[in-house]
């Protein structure tokens, strides 16, 4: 089994649910299997700014799908929940992302496929959740602890648990 970093979010409709339905789907317990999840946290947008908020979250996973396969598994959970990519605006508004941020030691640079996430460092409203459940993992030589602490974090807040409903 391999260990994999995901990042999911998304800032349309209930964001939260729709993310906890994304973590259901993609971490199936078979062939992935989820090992932490983070909290979830309201961040601000990055990269286009008229929008609303999202709501992020990080997993680690366990998996026996390469890389490809897991990509491959992460658009088809996105596309089931009403994700199109053809239409949609880079990093515009959207129902759930899913990004394959690191898998083990991995570095493959491909069109398709670019590991470690390459805009990783870049984010905080990646490595504050990823903090949580991974903070001595390293990536390019460095832990993700090293790499959020230089970031600005303002902006994002580390939501409360939700109410279990009975």
């Amino acid at each position: 089994m391999s260990d994999a970093l995901i990042g999911l979010g998304g800032n349309l409709g209930d964001a939260r649910a729709a993310l906890d339905e994304a973590v259901r789907r993609f971490c199936d317990s078979e062939t992935v299997r989820l090992v932490a999840r983070s909290s979830d946290y309201q961040t601000p947008p990055w990269g286009v700014v008229d929008q609303p908020p999202f709501v992020n979250l990080c997993l680690r996973v366990e998996t026996a799908l390469s890389p490809h396969a897991l990509l491959a598994r992460a658009l088809s959970v996105e596309a089931s929940l009403g994700r199109n990519r053809a239409v949609e605006r880079r990093w515009g508004e959207r129902i759930v992302d899913i990004d394959i941020l690191a898998y083990d030691d991995l570095a493959i640079d491909e069109p398709s496929l670019r590991l470690p996430h390459p805009r990783l460092a870049e984010r905080a409203f990646v490595l504050v959740p990823l903090i949580e459940i991974a903070p001595e993992r390293l990536i390019g030589g460095e832990t993700v602890h090293a790499l959020a602490v230089r970031l600005d974090a303002r902006g994002i807040m580390r939501l409360p648990p939700k109410r279990l409903t009975t």
